[in-house]
């Protein structure tokens, strides 16, 4: 059986979501767990839509917090396909928050999460490959390609 080849558009998502008082501390500061689940909520969408299985969360590798997130402003997370193995797939994803009286956005974290897809037997699965199109595309997928081996290196020492 031939796998097809999938572009990261074919699984890119952009989610939106308004803070609230309940997402914040006393001092109106979005805390970064809220923040951090977003993310690995946007990743999970993108490596379901890339496999069409079941996945999880297998490593965080980087997640940077550059500003504060407020109650009231909108955050919206962009995350896309970097990378993907036999059975994992590395998933960028962007953080921006909007002030929505004045309109300043501002990227405000990021983060590279690795995914799992697995089998009805909750056993990694095979999935498709991926296919970058555009030149950011394949400098991405040249970077997480760096990256992974620099993970698996890890796991050796």
């Amino acid at each position: 059986m031939t796998t097809v080849g999938k572009s990261p558009r074919e699984s890119a998502v952009i989610l939106s979501q308004v803070m609230l008082p309940e997402d914040a501390n006393p001092s109106g500061n979005v805390h970064g767990g809220t923040i951090m689940k977003l993310v690995d909520n946007a990743a999970y969408v993108v490596a379901v839509r890339h496999s069409r299985k079941n996945c999880v969360t297998l490593c965080i590798d980087s997640f940077k917090f550059l500003y504060p997130v407020y109650v009231g402003e909108l955050v919206t997370l962009k995350a896309s396909l970097n990378y993907v193995g036999r059975t994992s797939m590395e998933i960028g994803v962007r953080v921006e928050a909007e002030h929505l009286t004045s309109g300043t956005v501002r990227h405000t974290a990021s983060a590279y999460l690795t995914f799992v897809a697995l089998d009805e037997n909750n056993r990694p699965t095979p999935i498709p490959p991926l296919v970058p199109e555009t030149e950011t595309e394949k400098r991405r997928y040249q970077e997480a390609k760096r990256r992974r081996a620099k993970r698996l290196r890890s796991l050796k020492d």
